[in-house]
């Protein structure tokens, strides 16, 4: 295997499914606590994790006269907890194969050992489990080349979606991972307040209006599942403009799904071709564009030129 495709691995769903599944139920047990910790930010910009060099992070989360730090590290396939201000210590946990109850009171332990009580509503959330996480002995598969697999995709999608946030001058997220929906995303706003939005299976309503509060223009990485079963790019607008689901968007592998309302870019497209920045950059501009252009969004005060 060449440096390239190491670095944009494959990741066929029915190799990892069982720990796809396993670790969408984790990263929502550590979500939870960031939930339950950080400040209300817009569009819940207080809930997500973030890429690191070795997998997934909280960043820093508030907690009495300082805070603490959760990480998943798949390159040496463990789970930290680190705090600092009124108590410094820190704690690990193996990554392994371990049922999802005993993934969360192992995490829950490691809390306590540095001083952390935090409770959070143990029910599954955007997924088709509803089996409360400390009595969820279904789900226990980790396999540690997929997952790390997963991450070093979501290391090369952070870096281009860095790069395409860096053309926007208006009101941006940040690129964060959503530990709900387990996809990758970084949004852009018209600016605009948008019409409130329609209920969402497995998500309470006012979530979604507190994320959909104004226009945007949405793309993301997905692991995969349901209507598109392999790991996709998406790209979406709210609300949608008529006539973008239409519009011509680049790269030609690039389709728009009536059934989900989005444009997809299969991973696999992106992984063989022969740039693959330039393939995935393509797909996130010109469907941007789309929703810009039939949205009548001020593109002149909301766009620079991107900085090499």
């Amino acid at each position: 295997m060449t440096r390239e495709f190491e670095n944009w691995p494959a990741l066929p769903l029915d190799a990892w499914i069982e720990t796809y599944r396993t670790l969408q139920l984790w990263t929502q047990i550590v979500g939870k606590v960031r939930l339950r910790q950080a400040p209300l930010i817009n569009h819940w910009w207080n809930v997500p994790l973030y890429i690191t060099p070795s997998g997934l992070t909280t960043s820093l989360i508030p907690y009495g006269k300082g805070g603490f730090e959760i990480r998943f590290d798949f390159v040496r396939h463990l789970l930290g907890v680190e705090r600092c201000g009124e108590k410094d210590e820190s704690r690990t946990m193996p990554l392994a194969a371990i049922s999802v109850a005993d993934f969360y009171h192992g995490f829950m332990d490691i809390l306590h050992a540095v001083g952390i009580d935090v409770r959070i509503w143990t029910h599954p959330v955007e997924c088709e489990s509803s089996i409360p996480f400390e009595k969820d002995r279904t789900h226990a598969a980790y396999d540690p080349e997929y997952a790390a697999r997963f991450w070093r995709i979501l290391v090369q999608s952070e870096r281009v979606f860095q790069i395409f946030r860096s053309g926007f001058t208006g009101k941006c997220s940040p690129v964060h991972f959503f530990w709900g929906g387990f996809d990758m995303a970084v949004t852009r706003f018209s600016g605009r307040p948008a019409p409130a939005h329609a209920p969402v299976p497995n998500v309470a309503h006012f979530i979604v209006l507190e994320a959909y509060s104004h226009e945007v223009s949405s793309c993301g990485f997905w692991p995969g599942g349901g209507a598109i079963a392999e790991p996709a790019y998406y790209s979406y607008a709210y609300p949608e403009p008529e006539g973008f689901g239409t519009c011509r968007v680049s790269p030609e592998q690039a389709f728009y799904s009536k059934e989900m309302g989005e444009y997809i870019l299969p991973y696999e497209k992106v992984r063989t071709a022969d740039d693959q920045d330039a393939a995935l950059l393509a797909f996130l501009q010109s469907t941007y564009v789309a929703a810009a252009e039939k949205g009548r969004w001020d593109r002149g005060n909301l766009e620079r030129t991107r900085v090499p």
